[in-house]
């Protein structure tokens, strides 16, 4: 198991960053909807638990919208593991994205 932790800073309001940063799981589902499944999504005002499998894989994590700053930790499977930083850079530059 592999851990992923990334933090993506932000100069938004905490709720104008959760608005947005809600449909980022699924925006990535809707681009790579072949190979993402079974997403699920369980919010908490500002925090949100996450779970989804990848090509037979199953990834698990939380996401905490700061004020200041949004911070995604999950676990990546040992296969995945390979893929860690290309996983990283997707999800960094979607959620910067999102957060400009």
């Amino acid at each position: 198991m592999s851990k992923l932790n990334i933090i993506v800073p932000h100069k938004l309001s905490r709720e104008e960053a959760t608005k947005r940063i809600k449909g980022l799981l699924g925006q990535m589902k809707r681009e790579y909807g072949d190979n993402v499944k079974d997403l699920r999504e369980d919010w908490s005002e500002n925090s949100c638990r996450f779970s989804f499998s990848v090509m037979g894989s199953s990834i698990s994590g939380t996401l905490d919208i700061l004020s200041d700053e949004v911070r995604i930790n999950g676990d990546l499977p040992f296969a995945a593991s390979f893929f860690k930083s290309k996983i990283e850079e997707t999800i960094r530059e979607k959620a910067a994205e999102l957060l400009r």
